[in-house]
Formats: C-alpha cells, sequence, structure tokens
C-alpha cells in the first residue's frame, strides 16, 4: 500500500512544519518505555520502536534536546530523520490509519 500523505508539507519558508521519523534500540526497559512516552508527545508509533510525526521546526528542537537524557550513549541508538517535500512511504502488513490532526501535544 501507497501512503503519500504524510509528505506534503511545502518546502518554502511560510511553512514551519517537518515530517520526522524516529527510531531507536534501548536496552533498559524503564528509559525505553520513558522515551516511548515523550514521543508519544510528538507523534504516533507505527512500530514498536519507531515514531512518526509533523511538528514545527522549534518543537524538532526541542525534541532533539530532550533526547539525550532518555539513553545511554555508550549502548543506546537513536536515530531522527527529517524529511522535506514530496515523498512516498510504501507499507506491508497491518498499519493503522492516523489522522495528523488528531496528534495532541502534552
Amino acid at each position: 500500500m501507497d501512503e503519500d500523505y504524510y509528505f506534503s508539507i511545502d518546502d518554502d519558508t511560510i511553512n514551519d512544519k517537518v515530517f520526522v521519523l524516529v527510531i531507536y534500540d534501548i536496552s533498559s526497559n524503564k528509559c525505553r518505555n520513558k522515551f516511548a512516552k515523550l514521543l508519544l508527545g510528538y507523534g504516533f508509533r507505527i512500530q514498536k520502536s519507531a515514531f512518526e510525526a509533523v511538528i514545527t521546526k522549534s518543537k524538532l528542537m526541542k525534541l532533539q534536546s530532550e533526547i539525550p537524557r532518555y539513553i545511554d550513549e555508550k549502548q543506546d541508538s537513536v536515530r531522527l530523520y527529517t524529511i522535506k517535500g514530496k515523498g512516498n512511504v510504501m507499507t506491508w502488513g497491518t498499519t493503522e490509519n492516523y489522522n495528523v490532526e488528531d496528534v495532541i501535544i502534552i
């Protein structure tokens, strides 16, 4: 199934939103659960260790500053991708449809 609705973000200076994909591998269950709760404040889970969000650039900077507090840099890994412009996501298997407008940031 092709999905391209997430990437309908213009690359102009008027639009302050970016699409982000965060994937992680955190060894501690406690830290992993806290990190997942943090990410739920920005977007939604698409897989066990992957979150997507459409957020403002200022929220992105806030998220980037918060990430180091949740990980052990010697054994954990977090990757944050920012994607702008038109793109396409291909998915296989079970997926949930999320409306970006339904995400509530606490």
